[in-house]
């Protein structure tokens, strides 16, 4: 619901057309299943300033700092919070939580009255 109305009032402060797209960044750490998002999305936009839109998910891998290391490593799984080079514990989460919008796609075409 939440995503609905931030896009659907980002829209209005724009004075944008239609929302033909609203792109969300969805970290694996975040906790959102995106079929169920999706799904959730589609029933929160029908009928408001959003139906019809369409939901395009990116998927944000989980990546951490590694201190001994001293880089930023992807994690190949979310249940190993460790570095996968050296296998130290992963104290600094630095990608994989977001739940955002980075983009919103618009018809800003207006029909003329006759």
């Amino acid at each position: 619901m939440s995503l609905v109305e931030i896009a659907a009032e980002e829209a209005a402060r724009l004075h944008a057309g239609r929302v033909l797209k609203v792109h969300v960044r969805v970290g694996r750490l975040s906790g959102v299943v995106p079929e169920a998002l999706a799904f959730a999305f589609d029933a929160a936009s029908a009928g408001g300033a959003l139906d019809g839109a369409e939901l395009v998910i990116e998927d944000v891998p989980a990546s951490i700092y590694c201190d001994i290391c001293d880089a930023t490593r992807e994690l190949p799984s979310v249940q190993h919070l460790r570095c996968p080079v050296c296998d130290a514990p992963a104290l600094q989460v630095t990608a994989g939580r977001e739940l955002q919008i980075s983009a919103l796609e618009v018809d800003d075409h207006v029909a003329a009255h006759r």
